[in-house]
């Protein structure tokens, strides 16, 4: 009885972006309805698909009445996550990408804290990565911890590796004045960090699981240079807005550094990164070479040296 009294006093939304998912679309409704928490809404968002997807959001909706659909014209998935932002009514709004899945009882122990600890702005839980594949690895967060200041969330806490729009709910109010951008892809990175500006309180548990499928035509596994340009011109932005220069910026800097060097492997572009000096203590194995070439030659000549390796020995640097 404890639990059902403190469920009703939290409301949660759910947005499900759909297009051509005919395959994995019903493994994801399932996963959410068959949840202990019972009292959410469900917006699904076909997003113009040509296939079956759009019928199968009805039928969904026709068996149970907390799930709505929104039908419109492609638009990409910015825009769909969008769409379902609009019409939202729930306390706090999560995300499910429609070939992925939510474990058994993960909303019950995420309402739960929430209904404890109503200052939360932001909830993050854990995540199976690329699950089914090879790469198969459990984000975790072992230690349940809370952020007041949100730039050690995104460096101590290293926000930037986990950026997803997904395995996290959101207070509604923090969309007043944020969306997803339209037209862009990784387009996470952008809107977590613009979201940040607006909380207050944001707390990561180590309870619920959100699966991450693999998917080998998927924009993570095969971008291209306009993808990538697009990805490191997000993280740029941030790195521009900070002062700080110790260990934790420098580690961002980094993983940055990696994206530019991946995109001038396959384009040639002018490096867009400023340079600064790394300290090499900060790192270990490929980046701590990387650290001392960048220090010596600057980032242009690392690119071209980097861009020079047979693709069989770039692992090693």
């Amino acid at each position: 009885m404890t639990l059902i009294r403190i469920f009703a006093s939290v409301k949660l939304t759910i947005i499900i972006p759909v297009y051509r998912v005919e395959a994995t679309l019903n493994r994801c409704v399932e996963s959410v309805v068959i949840q202990d928490f019972r009292d959410f809404e469900l917006i699904l968002v076909d997003d113009g698909s040509p296939d079956n997807c759009p019928q199968m959001c009805d039928t969904w909706a026709d068996r149970d009445e907390r799930i709505r659909v929104i039908h419109q014209e492609n638009s990409g998935l910015s825009q769909a996550r969008n769409a379902g932002i609009e019409i939202a009514k729930g306390d706090y709004i999560t995300f499910i990408d429609s070939d992925d899945f939510i474990g058994a009882q993960t909303f019950e122990h995420l309402i739960d804290y929430l209904a404890n600890h109503p200052e939360t702005d932001i909830l993050e839980y854990p995540a199976m990565l690329f699950c089914g594949s090879p790469q198969q690895q459990k984000l975790a967060f072992p230690i349940e911890r809370v952020y007041h200041n949100m730039m050690n969330y995104w460096y101590q806490g290293r926000a930037y590796e986990h950026s997803y729009a997904w395995n996290k709910l959101y207070r509604r109010e923090l969309f007043h004045e944020v969306r997803f951008p339209a037209g862009v892809v990784f387009e996470d990175i952008c809107t977590l960090y613009k979201l940040l500006e607006h909380t207050r309180i944001l707390a990561t548990i180590n309870k619920g699981c959100y699966y991450y499928c693999y998917n080998p035509n998927g924009i993570t596994a095969t971008a291209d240079a306009k993808e990538l340009r697009m990805q490191l011109m997000n993280h740029i932005g941030i790195l521009r807005q900070t002062e700080r220069r110790d260990r934790y910026y420098q580690l961002y800097y980094m993983r940055v550094l990696n994206i530019q060097l991946d995109l001038y492997n396959c384009s040639g572009d002018v490096p867009m990164m400023r340079e600064v000096y790394l300290n090499p203590k900060y790192f270990k194995g490929k980046d701590k070479i990387k650290a001392i070439l960048l220090n010596t030659l600057g980032i242009k000549r690392l690119c071209i040296i980097f861009r020079k390796i047979p693709k069989r020995w770039k692992d090693l640097l």
